[in-house]
């Protein structure tokens, strides 16, 4: 390449950078993208680091009582919708996918790309929510929710557990609903982050030097994917699953 060449690349890359910095307001603390784009995604790892000590301490305390009541947990688990779980994960993992794409493509400055695959994204998120959703209904009509709609003598006659052994049920059930709930609130405000930025693409919001809101997006959004992945065997198998509740 001649110095020429790389002289017109640069001043290229100069004219380029000032247009995004037209476009794209660099705050005053900053001394240029770059900077802010690496506060960006540092910010977005410490908020993730406290998301997972918060998830980090449900999941001990899970692995704790398991250990304590292997029995009534393993029975409660066998009740839950195991396949509804495993389709969501393979829809989870196929939106991490297509949100790897809109990072690619956004990196490219291919804002319409970018704008799909987001789209993509937001709409599989939305359709584990639908999944999730029904699975809800279905273990309203089991009799699946603690303290409210829950039947100890059926745990006894049917599943053979003493009357001692319901109450570790419950609590089983506690967890499922507390820790899916809360995950699911993180899908929905993801999803909400992703139609966000996806109309920021529309708008062609986005190019080679300017692209931190869809990888900082992305990094939330694999956060909540790999807290499913944990969500699945602790919650989903540890039971047998002689019974499958289609």
């Amino acid at each position: 390449m001649s110095s020429d060449d790389t002289l017109l690349k640069a001043d290229e890359r100069h004219m380029l950078d000032h247009s995004i910095l037209v476009r794209h307001r660099l705050e005053e603390q900053y001394e240029n993208l770059e900077h802010q784009y690496h506060a960006a995604t540092t910010a977005m790892w410490v908020f993730l680091a406290t998301e997972v000590m918060f998830f980090g301490a449900i999941f001990l305390a899970l692995a704790v009582y398991h250990h304590m009541y292997t029995d009534a947990f393993e029975k409660g688990s066998e009740k839950l919708e195991w396949i509804i779980g495993g389709t969501n994960t393979i829809v989870l993992l196929l939106s991490s996918f297509t949100i790897v794409l809109a990072v690619h493509y956004s990196k490219l400055g291919a804002n319409k790309q970018t704008a799909w695959f987001l789209a993509t994204t937001a709409a599989l998120g939305l359709l584990f929510l639908v999944f999730k959703g029904i699975e809800y209904y279905l273990d309203y009509k089991e009799f699946l929710i603690p303290g409210w709609r829950f039947n100890p003598q059926e745990w006894v006659d049917k599943e053979h557990l003493s009357p001692d052994q319901v109450p570790h049920v419950q609590l089983f059930l506690v967890f499922y609903w507390v820790m899916t709930l809360i995950h699911a609130l993180h899908v929905t405000l993801g999803i909400v982050a992703v139609l966000i930025v996806m109309t920021l693409a529309f708008r062609r919001h986005f190019s080679p030097v300017y692209y931190t809101p869809v990888e900082v997006l992305a990094l939330y959004w694999h956060f909540v994917d790999i807290v499913w992945i944990f969500l699945l065997p602790m919650l989903y198998l540890q039971g047998t699953h002689t019974h499958i509740g289609f």
